[in-house]
């Protein structure tokens, strides 16, 4: 073994002095390469703009990749070997000693196994700390070609389990090494179509889906960083969580995010009554939302009547109504549609004036007439009130606060569904509310003639610094060198604008197009949740990850087909994983339970961790609670640490939403919800906060209440217990839940 470690030390020494030498070059070129060029003109400057950009991308690519740059082996039957890393790289004679883990030549790394190894004989993990090489790792295919020395220090599938048995830091890591060969076919699917990926906990359902992305960029360059991909997780915790893997694979143009922030402008972190997230998840409020703009585009019942300067200006209704009906037939949003119907209703209005004032006009005189009455502020009002302008929060938050109101836009809700609709005018927004925002955005547009005006001023700014940089080129005697235009000079000092990331300018529009879609959690998503995603991608490259049987949103999914059908039709295909590496058999055999009691259908995942400690359950009910709960977090929390490493080691007090500021105050030193939970070793947070998270340690507290607290309690409970590594503790109050029965 020690001369294994020796070998590769040598080798991924020798690796490292590559990258040094990479980025230094990187790094010296993206110095220089503002004092190259100049005197060829605006074109060459262009070039020079081009170059420096692309060589700022690749430092910061060179920059990601320092930890575990290199972190496994192939041979192969022909005495070859190939070593894989996070990038490629070439030594000085353009010869590769490093596979980028996306290339294909990589891909036996991830999907030899030994009923099928193909070419390779051996596979090596090389585990790294900085720069030292300290474990390797082989599982052989051929025996016959290893000496006995090497046999001797085979460990098959060390890797992956050796990477579960260390204890969480608070974010996920990058586990590219351990990728397992089911997870490789989803991570090297096609671009193109909607792939879902169903898995239970524990099964690297979000771990594939990253790694996707970060294989779709390499493969797919050209396209996806001009597009970028949008990756949609179910809280900001979650996003914390895994927002440092695609960095460390060297991927940066990604934008992450969750429903709750989905359109720009607007930050929804609660979340809807189960009943009121139910109605506005459902895909009639498609109509209700329709309906209710319909009813805001009017004609009057007489006719229209404006008093300007003692002057009383009339249009018969007839004419109001087919103005109205003629912005209605453009099937343009409706502030869109509503520059038509104010122009047309201006000119009835001036064409009634002049004739009052028996005074003929022609085309300019009658839109001078109009001008100078949209000036007048019963004019605005008048038109306003019948096809009147409106934002889609402002509308949103008018529509659930207007009993009447809704109660005419939603004829085919109950009663019942009405009521849960029904918000207070201070109430913030929710998660459920940003699809519907969504959705009136669509609906309404916007009256672009603001932003036409504002470009046209924009463009009279640009003439402004055109001029402005001639007379400083001429002051500075530059004109005369024509080293430098006006338009170089003037393009310089909007340089900032120019390096925008795909990222950055993706992340505030929110009609920008994706070239990929991921979304993990998927199973939360409703109904309109999903329309709001769909409106990003229309090509519909989607990578669809999550777990139907841990679905707790009211309004999420109960199976694909039903969830997908609606939006996509059959356009989707369905990839399945189908072992957990996260959670101990012993812990989840005891979610297997609960899985039968509310999913007996659904297929329970196989644990590839069949040690493990029992789970074990503590009675502490009443006050009790405040004097058992703390003593045991501390000597759970104790039990996981790393000795060499007290920062290690995460627990998780896991409660009912309605006991979660009890439960904290009990705990002062854990963390409440919030990024900052990730780097506390002790948090207190509900279900729906620890989604897709993991801790060493769980305490699941008041299960009972976790069951009672919605219909989907039973779900609750089950991604309660799975997120557990390591050890799960159940505090109960009276009795344990008949289906916890097989905990200690």
């Amino acid at each position: 073994m020690d001369e294994s470690l020796r070998t590769e030390q040598g080798y991924v020494s020798m690796v490292y002095a590559r990258l040094d030498h990479e980025r230094a070059l990187a790094k010296d070129e993206l110095d220089n390469a503002f004092a190259r060029g100049g005197n060829d003109g605006y074109s060459a400057l262009m070039d020079r703009e081009a170059r420096a950009d692309e060589l700022a991308r690749r430092v910061a690519r060179l920059s990601a990749v320092e930890r575990g740059l290199c972190f496994g082996r192939i041979d192969d039957q022909e005495g070859e070997r190939l070593y894989i890393g996070r990038m490629g790289l070439r030594d000085e004679w353009k010869s590769t000693v490093l596979v980028d883990w996306r290339a294909p030549a990589a891909r036996h790394f991830y999907t030899a196994t030994p009923a099928t190894p193909g070419p390779v004989t051996r596979r090596r993990h090389i585990h790294t700390d900085g720069r030292t090489v300290v474990g390797v790792y082989d599982e052989a295919f051929d025996l016959e070609r290893l000496s006995d020395d090497e046999r001797s220090a085979l460990v098959g599938e060390a890797a992956l389990l050796a990477s579960l048995g260390r204890g969480r830091t608070g974010r996920m890591g990058e586990v590219v090494a351990t990728i397992q060969a089911e997870q490789d076919e989803i991570i090297r699917a096609p671009l193109s179509g909607a792939l879902v990926v169903q898995g239970g906990p524990g099964t690297g359902k979000t771990v594939a889906a990253l790694h996707r992305a970060a294989y779709l960029l390499y493969t797919h360059r050209e396209i996806l960083e001009r597009r970028g991909i949008l990756v949609v997780g179910p809280n900001a915790v979650f996003l914390r969580y895994i927002g440092d893997v695609l960095p460390a694979l060297g991927e940066t143009d990604v934008v992450f995010t969750t429903v709750g922030t989905l359109y720009p402008g607007v930050e929804a972190q609660s979340s809807d009554r189960p009943a009121t997230a139910a109605v506005k998840g459902d895909l009639r409020m498609v109509d209700v939302l329709a309906n209710a703009v319909a009813q805001h585009q009017r004609a009057p019942k007489t006719r229209l009547r404006v008093e300007v300067h003692d002057m009383e200006l009339s249009v018969n209704a007839s004419v109001c109504r087919e103005i109205r009906d003629r912005g209605r037939d453009l099937r343009l949003p409706h502030n869109v549609a509503r520059k038509l119907v104010v122009t047309e209703l201006l000119d009835a209005l001036a064409q009634d004036q002049a004739r009052q004032l028996d005074q003929p006009v022609d085309a300019v005189d009658l839109r001078l007439s109009a001008a100078a009455l949209w000036a007048e502020e019963p004019v605005r009002s008048a038109i306003d009130a019948l096809w009147p302008p409106l934002s889609p929060t402002g509308f949103l938050r008018y529509l659930l606060t207007s009993p009447e109101v809704l109660d005419r836009a939603a004829p085919e809700l109950t009663p019942a569904e009405r009521d849960a609709l029904r918000a207070d005018p201070a109430a913030a927004w929710s998660v459920e509310d940003i699809p519907l925002i969504d959705e009136l955005a669509e609906l309404l547009g916007e009256d672009n003639s603001a932003r036409l005006a504002a470009e046209r001023r924009a463009g009279e700014r640009r003439e402004d610094d055109l001029r402005y940089a001639q007379g400083v080129l001429e002051y500075t005697g530059l004109a005369e060198d024509k080293l430098m235009t006006a338009e170089d000079l003037a393009e310089r000092a909007d340089a900032p604008k120019a390096q925008e990331t795909t990222a950055q300018r993706a992340g505030r529009d929110r009609t920008w197009a994706y070239g990929h879609v991921i979304v993990d959690e998927a199973q939360e998503l409703s109904a309109m949740a999903w329309r709001t995603v769909l409106r990003r991608v229309p090509t519909r490259s989607l990578t669809i990850v999550g777990d139907t049987a841990q679905t707790s949103n009211a309004g999420g999914a109960r199976s694909w087909s039903t969830a997908l059908g609606p939006h996509l039709g059959s356009r989707w295909s369905e990839r399945r994983l189908t072992v957990n590496y996260r959670t101990p058999a012993p812990i989840m055999d005891v979610a297997s339970e609960v899985l039968r009691c509310f999913a007996p259908e659904s297929a329970s995942v196989t644990s590839a961790r069949t040690d493990g400690e029992a789970p074990r359950s503590v009675r502490a009910g009443g006050a009790q609670l405040s004097r058992v709960l703390p003593g045991l977090v501390e000597r759970e929390l104790a039990g996981v640490r790393e000795p060499d490493d007290p920062g290690t080691g995460r627990l998780a007090v896991l409660v009912p939403d309605a006991r979660h500021a009890e439960v904290a105050a009990i705990l002062p030193d854990a963390e409440r919800a919030g990024t900052s939970a990730l780097d506390a070793p002790a948090s207190v947070l509900s279900v729906a906060q620890a989604k897709g998270l993991e801790f060493d340690v769980v305490v699941i507290v008041d299960p009972a209440e976790i069951l009672a607290q919605s219909p989907m309690g039973a779900r609750d409970l089950y991604v309660a217990i799975t997120r557990a590594t390591r050890v799960l503790t159940v505090v109960y109050e009276d009795n344990l839940p008949e289906v916890l029965q097989g905990v200690e």
